[in-house]
């Protein structure tokens, strides 16, 4: 609870700690952006629903940056705002790179998680030099290739989409808190380090959340991914319900990223999806070399 107020009082202020010395306020109705630490500027993108809470005890465990932590409107108790209607996931990663003129950074090392490595892909494809290095975290150009058969296109996943949507937006009360408790459960294999990411998901407004994943669903960034000029690094992990083995996940991303040859495609074992949170030591070890190099 302490934690949980302690982060709201941030987020509460977030026009005076998202300000780099010497720069102006950042005003947007569709991202809040907060900044801590002193070193080279590095950009975190949480996922769906989620806030920088997935983040902090990355942050706490690596000193030496300043972190610019992000969160979109309409996720873990942030008012919707322009987040109500239009585009969640590409017109939030437009704010971001935004952010990054308007604040003068000099390209920052940008690293996503889920949706927010879709993000991350979207800013470094459409806005070149605006990031030095970008890093995805377990997220693939075209998420809707696992809900469709093999061949599939954003246009023939759309139904389905459009299913997935509808029952997001259908989901209320007690029946949507326990959902979010299954999804959670099968995202993060750490029992103890639940709590925020249900907390978040249940604070978020549902239309926001049902309406991004839709977007997620049938966004296909492979077309674009050959404008990535910069270092990439794939983090990704095999989910639990996902009939494949090892090399043939392999074989998926490495098809995926195929238009990036700089990638560096890197399967993390024993994690779910949140592997900050599963596999804390290898991810800050990964993360560490990602912005040495």
């Amino acid at each position: 609870m302490i934690a949980r107020q302690v982060l709201g009082a941030l987020l509460a202020t977030a026009s005076l700690l998202a300000l780099p010395a010497g720069a102006a306020e950042f005003k947007s109705d569709r991202i809040v952006v907060t900044v801590e630490g002193n070193g080279p500027d590095v950009v975190l993108i949480p996922g769906l629903t989620s806030s920088p809470r997935a983040w902090m005890s990355t942050v706490q465990a690596m000193p030496g940056y300043r972190y610019h932590l992000v969160q979109l409107r309409g996720f873990a108790g942030l008012a919707a705002e322009g987040n109500a209607q239009g585009m969640v996931a590409a017109q939030s990663a437009e704010e971001i790179a935004r952010y990054i003129r308007a604040q003068k950074l000099k390209s920052p090392a940008i690293v996503g998680h889920s949706m927010g490595g879709t993000m991350a892909m979207m800013i470094a494809a459409r806005h070149p030099g605006e990031a030095s290095k970008v890093m995805v975290v377990d997220m693939m150009p075209f998420l809707g290739a696992m809900f469709g058969p093999p061949g599939s296109t954003a246009e023939s996943v759309k139904p389905v989409a459009d299913q997935v949507k509808a029952g997001l937006e259908a989901s209320t009360g007690d029946a949507r808190k326990a959902r979010i408790e299954h999804t959670i459960a099968g995202m993060m294999k750490t029992e103890s380090e639940r709590g925020f990411a249900i907390r978040d998901g249940i604070d978020s407004d549902p239309a926001v959340g049902a309406r991004a994943m839709h977007e997620l669903i049938t966004t296909d960034l492979r077309p674009e991914l050959a404008k990535i000029k910069v270092p990439v690094t794939v983090l990704y992990v095999k989910p639990a319900n996902v009939p494949l083995t090892d090399e043939q996940l392999d074989g998926f991303y490495k098809l995926s990223f195929q238009p990036v040859p700089q990638a560096k495609l890197i399967r993390v074992p024993d994690s779910y999806h949140f592997i900050m949170q599963d596999a804390p030591q290898r991810f800050r070890s990964e993360l560490k070399t990602f912005l040495a190099s």
